[in-house]
């Protein structure tokens, strides 16, 4: 089992990104794993998932969602 980490923000928080692409962009916490260590920020860091069809009928599309980032590059605003 792997060991939880401590992470130092919350929830609901407002917080501010310290390094990366989203670099001095705000954003809200959504949600955090403490097994990973990792947290999802409203509006930072969104990624491509190309979906093929399934059927005749579908068609293909791109969807677009938020990946979570690690909580060490994120400082309370």
């Amino acid at each position: 089992m792997p060991k939880k980490q401590k992470i130092h923000v919350k929830v609901g928080d407002i917080v501010v990104i310290i390094s990366g692409f989203h670099k001095n962009e705000t954003g809200e916490i959504m949600k955090i794993n403490k097994n990973t260590g990792k947290i999802l920020v409203k509006g930072i860091n969104f990624k491509f998932k190309h979906v093929k069809p399934n059927t005749e009928n579908e068609i293909g599309e791109i969807k677009q969602f938020e990946a979570p980032i690690h909580h060490s590059n994120v400082r309370l605003n």
